[in-house]
Formats: C-alpha cells, structure tokens, sequence
C-alpha cells in the first residue's frame, strides 16, 4: 500500500487521505488575497498529482486547471486595462478600464467559487466529476 492510502472502516474499503488537497485549497484561497501562496500550491499540486489516488489526483488536476483559467482571465483584464489607460486622456478610456477591472474581479470571484466548492467536495470525500470543465 502506497502512504496515502489508508483503511477505512469498511472491510476492505480505501480511502484516500484527504490532508494535501486541503493544504493545496488553503494556499490557493489565502494566494487569492495576496498572490504569494498560489504559487506554491501549484507547485505542490504538479507534484503530488502522479502519487495520490483517482480521488485526489481529480481534485489536483482541478486545482492546477483552476490556476492556469484564472491567471489568462486576469492577464486578458490586466491587457484591456492597460489599453484603457493611454485612452483615458481622451476620455473613452474610462469604460475600457472598467472593463477590464471587471473582467479581473470575475475571474477572481470564478477562482474564488471553485476553490471553495472543491474544499467542500473534498471535506465531503467526493472526487471532482469533471477537473476539466469550465463550471464549479
């Protein structure tokens, strides 16, 4: 039996310990606040995605797809402000950075909704059904 493997109460039941992707979910909800976290949760997640089970390699691939989805949606805002504001001395730049402000808080907020969705799906002991879709 690998380490992360440990019995469960039913006979010949395995369950898969559950503690890494909840770190890896912590550091990505904290990184969320101030960027530095993030990336060390992505590192842990490339890392500990080939040894861990079908459950929690679920909730990795998640995790990582979840990084890479949030951080083109923020560089995609991040552009169109930074476009927006050379505009803004001839004032249409002002509804272009908006924009682009509201792109960032919603790719943000989508990060924010999964890594709290798959926290709560992990504590429940449920693998991700999909790690690769788009939805929550």
């Amino acid at each position: 039996m690998s380490p992360n493997y440990q019995y469960g109460r039913d006979p010949g039941a395995i369950y898969e310990d559950r503690a890494m992707p909840a770190v890896v979910y912590a550091l990505y909800i904290l990184g969320l606040f101030h960027g530095l976290t993030l990336v060390v949760g992505l590192v842990m997640a490339y890392v500990l995605r080939g040894s861990s089970g079908p459950a929690n390699a679920s909730h990795y691939t998640y995790q990582i797809r979840t990084f890479w989805t949030a951080l083109v949606g923020m560089l995609a805002g991040g552009l169109i402000m930074a476009v927006g504001f050379p505009l803004m001395f001839i004032l249409i730049g002002f509804p272009v950075v908006w924009a682009g402000g509201v792109i960032m808080f919603l790719a943000w907020l989508w990060a924010m909704i999964r890594c709290i969705v798959g926290a709560v799906r992990l504590a429940e002991g449920r693998p991700i059904d999909q790690p690769y879709g788009w939805y929550v």
